[in-house]
């Protein structure tokens, strides 16, 4: 039995869902982002007790197929863009999702815009701001390096998208640091 579970974005994610999972001592198969495989069904109890627990920690338990896959569009977008080590940032997203998926894009876009109210490209550039925060934070990077490493075709580039969208320049927040990163489940 395959589970999708909304707001999971990170490593840390995994771990909370996976110990939520064994403290109910169901048998999971595999736990990753967005998904969780059982071995078996659940009853409706089980069920009720486990969405309880999830939403007390900030998941929720998705039934419809197309939340579902907004999930997976989030999530392979999340991965791709928080794991630039492993991936090649120089590749289209709009080809990058249909591959990954096998839907069209086009219908991907329609239903992400319908169903969250701001294009896949909007999120795309607020996880990539995000990213770009937690790199400027850490300090050990140069702003022409993170823009590299997050496939801004230019220093400048992320500079106008990094101001537009904190209203702030990359420097002026590297200064003042007190500038709270946002949970990327709250983007």
């Amino acid at each position: 039995m395959k589970l999708f579970v909304k707001n999971m974005v990170c490593n840390r994610c995994v771990i909370v869902v996976k110990q939520i999972f064994e403290n109910m001592n169901l048998c999971v198969s595999s736990v990753s982002l967005g998904e969780v495989e059982l071995e078996k069904q659940l009853s409706k109890e089980q069920f009720q007790i486990l969405e309880d627990r999830l939403t007390a920690v900030g998941f929720e338990l998705l039934d419809n197929k197309r939340h579902k896959l907004i999930e997976k569009v989030k999530t392979v977008l999340i991965e791709r863009i928080h794991n630039v080590n492993e991936i090649n940032m120089k590749v289209n997203f709009s080809s990058f999702l249909q591959e990954q998926l096998a839907i069209d894009y086009n219908y991907l876009s329609t239903l992400f815009s319908q169903t969250e109210g701001l294009t896949i490209e909007q999120f795309i550039i607020l996880q990539r701001i995000e990213r770009a925060k937690e790199l400027l934070v850490y300090n050990e990077l140069t702003l022409s390096e993170i823009a590299y490493k997050l496939g801004y075709s230019s220093v400048q580039h992320l500079s106008t998208q990094f101001k537009k969208t904190t209203g702030l320049t990359p420097s002026h927040f590297k200064q003042i640091k007190e500038q709270r990163r946002k949970p990327l489940d709250k983007l």
